[in-house]
């Protein structure tokens, strides 16, 4: 059993059951994210687009869904109301043709990580129709104190500053705290670089490995943060792996970068759009955007995915805030 494997008496605890129990289900990721584990691949595709011809017919062994960057308390220009769209967010996963056997939340629950907002957002998220939900904190929910107030609203059964992992249908999933210790960078630290490495040891190379974090584990743009300054340590742990796939929120757009066995999704947001890497000039800072009227909801958005054994094809679909 893996090492942050608990028992627990709440179905919905994200991070107290037992692999037995997380093997009965299917699962999903993303802002709502989908990806689908096929074979060892991750299978992601745009909710509403057309379905790509190679996506598979047999129903997913694993299927799960990621909500990203919902912000509760943002209160600004380019997004009036926070709770109406993540509200939304949470709509269209429910909505789905299936129930997702589990959601993960990439961080940024909050924008200012107070108790009030924790219990908002918290409150929210049981409202998703789905049997667990995973979390991990942005820096936005460590604003002034460690990430103590996240830990004790959504840590339970976590380990360190709250990472922890799990199996499930054969693919062996990592939640990453990389937001705690910054500078300009995220960080993960020694005590969870040294996590990862025993968390893996004893695991076969064709394991599937599912990795999410909220800030990038790739330099996707440093100049603004978007990175992890010892994300290659971390990674070099993975790369005997033939099928890794990580997971982001933080950048609040869609963003793909493969780096051999290693692919990387950056995940949308429910709140407001940022940015594109470097847009504005080398001075400019990645602050929200506020867009024409009627356009908010095109930024904004959820992605899904599942595994189907013995295929090996990918495909991504995403879908916008309707």
């Amino acid at each position: 059993m893996s090492t942050s494997q608990r028992e627990h008496t709440d179905p919905r605890d994200p991070h107290t059951m037992t692999r037995r129990q997380l093997m009965r289900h299917t699962a999903w990721f993303g802002a709502a994210v989908g990806l689908t584990v096929v074979g060892g691949e991750i299978l992601s595709h745009v909710a509403g687009a057309a379905t790509n011809s190679a996506t598979p017919t047999t129903r997913p062994t694993l299927r799960f869904a990621q909500i990203s960057d919902s912000h509760i308390g943002f209160q600004g220009t380019a997004n009036s109301n926070v709770t109406d769209t993540f509200t939304e967010a949470i709509g269209q996963v429910n909505s789905l043709d299936y129930t997702p056997d589990f959601v993960i939340h990439t961080g940024d629950l909050t924008h200012l990580a107070t108790p009030e907002q924790f219990d908002q957002v918290k409150q929210m998220m049981t409202g998703l129709d789905t049997p667990h939900i995973f979390t991990v904190p942005g820096e936005h929910d460590s604003t002034d104190d460690g990430g103590q107030r996240y830990r004790d609203a959504f840590g339970k059964g976590t380990r360190g500053d709250g990472w922890y992992s799990f199996d499930t249908a054969g693919v062996h999933v990592i939640a990453l705290v990389n937001t705690l210790n910054l500078k300009l960078l995220g960080h993960l630290g020694q005590d969870q670089l040294d996590f990862v490495k025993n968390d893996v040891a004893g695991l076969s190379a064709d394991t599937p490995i599912i990795v999410f974090s909220h800030i990038p584990l790739f330099a996707m743009y440093p100049q603004w943060g978007w990175g992890t300054d010892d994300a290659t340590q971390a990674l070099s742990y993975l790369r005997r792996f033939s099928s890794v796939t990580c997971l982001n929120g933080h950048v609040h757009q869609l963003f793909t970068k493969t780096d051999g066995n290693i692919t990387f999704y950056s995940g949308t947001t429910t709140a407001y759009p940022l940015p594109k890497p470097g847009e504005g000039g080398p001075d400019a800072k990645p602050k929200p955007v506020t867009l024409p009227a009627g356009k908010l909801h095109t930024a904004l958005g959820i992605r899904e995915v599942g595994y189907v054994k013995g295929q090996q094809t990918l495909a991504i679909k995403d879908q916008a805030l309707t």
